[in-house]
């Protein structure tokens, strides 16, 4: 792992304190970003485009991973 990785671990590790996710669930979770930082990238943006329709961040989110739920998947294994 790169210095650049360790930074943005951290820096991720540290926003994910706040939503209660155990540790373990967060540490697959920043290793699938850092696996794939534009797969995450590109569901932020459809995300916010959804938002921006009037859609709630909860149903635009469930939306978003719900079409990408087999690269996430592949990811998390």
């Amino acid at each position: 792992m790169g210095i650049k990785d360790f930074f943005v671990k951290k820096l991720l590790k540290n926003q994910m304190k706040k939503t209660g996710l155990p540790e373990e669930q967060q540490d697959k979770l920043i290793d699938a970003m850092l696996k794939n930082p534009q797969l995450f990238e590109k569901i932020a943006n459809e995300i916010k485009a959804l938002e921006k329709q009037g859609k709630s961040q909860m149903v635009a989110s469930m939306e978003v991973m719900k079409k990408y739920q087999n690269e996430l998947r592949d990811l998390m294994m």
